[in-house]
Formats: C-alpha cells, structure tokens, sequence
C-alpha cells in the first residue's frame, strides 16, 4: 500500500506518468457507489497531474458516471462512439487535445477483449486499467507482478481466480499495450496504491522488466547517495562520495522497480587474490522484507562467477545474521582479506567483521 506520508515514493511518478494516456475501465455496474466516487477523485488528481484519460464505462449508466465526473471537477467530455467504432480513436485524441478526459460507452464490450485493446494500442495509452467487481488472484491473493510470457502457464496452473481475465491481459501485452492493471474496483483507493508505489496493490501484466538488476548508470548516482545516506550516517556503510562511485561506476549494481532505483549492491575485484568484495549492499526502508538483498548478493556473486573468481567476501558491522543464515557466508578472519583491504580496515577503526562464500 502506498505510503501517504511518504511524498517522494508518490513525487517521483509525477513527471513519470505526466502527459501519458491510460484507458481505465470502470465496471460501474457492479462496484458500490463509495469505492467509484474515491476512485473518480483519484482520477480528478492524476488530470490534475497531467495524466491524459479515457474512462470506458463497462457496466452501468454512462450518463451517471459522467454527471459524477462533473461533480469531482474532471474535465470531461462524452465520446459519442462505442469503444469498437472504427472512428471512436480520432475522437477521442481530439478531446484529449482540448485538454479534456474521455468518458466513452464500453458497455457492449468485455473487460480486455480485442476491441478495447486495439483502441488502447490506437490511442497510445501506456496503461490499461480495469477496475471489476473480482481482480485476478493466484492462490487466493494479489500478485502484484506478472510477466506476459509467464500468464499462460500460471493461467493453466489450477491456481488462480480470473484465469481468462490472465490471459487477455496476457495478450493486450503481447500485442503492444505495454502495462495491463487488474484491480479490485470495490478497494477504496485501489487506483493510487496501485499506481503510485512499486508494488502495488493489485496484478500488473507488463510486457517487458519490470524488475531488474542493471549495472549504475551516472544519473543514477545522486540516487544512490541519497539511498544509502541513512546507513552510512549509521555506521553500516562505509561514506561514499559522488567521485568515490564514479570512479568505480562498473563496479555497481542497481535494483530496479518499473525504473525506480530500491537497492543497490558493488562487486570491488581483487583479481591478484582471486577474490572479489560484495560491498554496498542496500535496499530501501519501504522495500525491506522482500528478499530484494538476496537478490543483490545473488546478482554480485554471479558476476563474480563470470569473471573467474572462486571467492568473494564482504565486510559488516551489523548484518552478520544476514550473510550467515540468508546468503550462507562463513566467519573468517582478517586474514581472509586481500591486503590492501586488510590495511583499509585496520586504518579505519571499524569492528567490521569477515565473512567469506567459496562460489
């Protein structure tokens, strides 16, 4: 759920989102008047934002839906064309150019069928939301992330509620919609924890990675020294400076959510003692608990795999239990330490201890 304190987790999706086009479906029908009155706030907050939006009313009165968008001051405009009508995309492009949202009759259409995902595609909308009376669940539960090549399989697996709804979200990928969201309609403010924080509260069919780990790329620097401050203001990280990282800039990794930098890990070589150091090992405070850390060790030592080395190790003041039961390094000694960086410890009087993994 999204963090309401948190502004920056919400801030850094403005400029991200603004000036993009999301078709949302609204099931109005069948979803309780509350649940669509708080999402059409939302809604009026992502116009407000920039955010260009058509509202494909799927059950229920259009007229109604569209009075209550007047009511929460969105700027709309009523597309006189179903969804499926070969002239509905022209028109709508034209209200959005006028600044307004598009309020159209998808009444005769199923949530994702191919008519609704060819006007996304002809649109150009980077989002399809559908907000229904079920969302898909897997095992009883939202996941909230699924990559398109993978729905098929799950979709077949016994295990998850909306199958069908899997696979045509599946499919809108395959043919080019980039992000396809399925969410509860009856969760009151379903559309902003969903779209606003990196993991959601609902399942997104995306196309392409959403998560990665990728090599530090020089913007991503201030980040990053912004990220790991608090530690290091902790004594868990040794201080780096902007030159520090950009020296060794192909020595850092970055987790990535949807291309928003939550943790970091660096790989510093020694390859004169056939070793290499797992260091700068952090993940961000709202996305602690995930396993993201194991992933960051995971990713460093298969790098060091592919460079030849049969050992790595890593140094800490405080995540002992981390490295000894998550990630199954052993206890060893500062002899265990290349020499240069044995030095490096004795000089900066920290009780960092040793642990070492055999690859």
């Amino acid at each position: 759920m999204a963090d309401q304190g948190d502004f920056r987790a919400v801030l850094q999706y403005v400029p991200q989102f603004r000036g993009k086009v999301f078709v949302v479906l609204i099931d109005a029908g069948l979803l309780p008047e509350p649940a669509i009155a708080e999402s059409l706030l939302d809604l009026a907050a992502m116009e407000d934002v920039g955010v260009k939006l058509i509202l494909g009313v799927l059950g229920g009165d259009i007229k109604d839906l569209y009075d209550w968008t007047l009511e929460c001051e969105i700027m709309s405009a009523r597309l006189t064309r179903p969804l499926g009508d070969p002239g509905a995309v022209e028109e709508a492009r034209a209200i959005l150019g006028r600044g307004q949202t598009v309020v159209a009759d998808a009444s005769s259409n199923d949530p994702l069928d191919p008519q609704v995902v060819d006007f996304t595609l002809g649109i150009g909308a980077v989002k399809l939301i559908a907000l229904l009376e079920e969302a898909i669940l897997i095992d009883g539960e939202p996941v909230p992330a699924v990559r398109a090549a993978d729905a098929d399989e799950l979709a077949g697996s016994g295990t998850v509620t909306g199958a069908d709804l899997l696979r045509a979200a599946a499919e809108a990928c395959r043919k080019g919609v980039p992000r396809v969201h399925v969410l509860n309609g009856r969760r009151q403010g379903v559309l902003i924890d969903e779209l606003f924080s990196n993991e959601g509260v609902g399942t997104m069919i995306h196309a392409d990675s959403y998560r990665e780990i990728r090599p530090l790329r020089e913007e991503d620097i201030p980040e990053l020294l912004g990220m790991i401050g608090r530690s290091v203001r902790r004594t868990k990280l040794v201080a780096r400076t902007y030159e520090d990282i950009q020296a060794k800039i192909g020595d850092y990794y970055v987790m990535a959510i949807d291309d928003n930098v939550v943790g970091c890990v660096a790989l510093h070589e020694y390859p004169g003692d056939h070793t290499a150091e797992v260091a700068c090992l952090y993940v961000k405070l709202n996305h602690e608990g995930r396993g993201y850390g194991v992933d960051l060790v995971k990713h460093a030592e298969q790098v060091a795999r592919e460079k030849g080395l049969p050992r790595v190790f890593a140094l800490t003041t405080r995540a002992a239990d981390f490295f000894e039961n998550r990630v199954s390094y052993t206890l060893a000694g500062p002899d265990a330490l290349p020499e240069p960086r044995r030095r490096q410890l004795e000089e900066s009087g920290r009780d960092s201890r040793v642990f070492e993994k055999v690859l």
